[in-house]
C-alpha cells in the first residue's frame, strides 16, 4: 500500500465486484420502495456516499465518464428529495 493511500479505499479496492454490486442493488431497491420520509433519506445517504467516491476517483474519471456519472448522481438527487415531499 503506498503512503498516500487511504486504508479504507484499499479495502473498497480488494471487495467482491459482485457482492458489491448486490448489496448496492438491495439497498437502492429498499430505498426506491420504502415510502415517505424513510425511502427518501435512504436515497439520499446513498447519494452521499456515490458523492464520496466521485470527489476520489474524479481525478482519473475521463470526461464521458464523469458526466454519466454527475447525471446518475443528479437522478438519484432528485429521487431522493421527491420521495422526501
Amino acid at each position: 500500500m503506498q503512503r498516500t493511500q487511504r486504508p479504507l479505499l484499499a479495502r473498497l479496492a480488494g471487495a467482491n465486484p459482485t457482492s458489491v454490486f448486490l448489496l448496492t442493488l438491495v439497498v437502492v431497491l429498499v430505498a426506491f420502495f420504502t415510502p415517505g420520509v424513510i425511502g427518501g433519506l435512504l436515497t439520499l445517504a446513498l447519494a452521499a456516499v456515490l458523492i464520496a467516491l466521485l470527489a476520489t476517483t474524479w481525478p482519473v474519471q475521463s470526461p464521458q465518464t464523469r458526466l454519466i456519472r454527475l447525471l446518475m448522481l443528479t437522478l438519484l438527487v432528485t429521487v431522493g428529495l421527491a420521495k422526501l415531499l
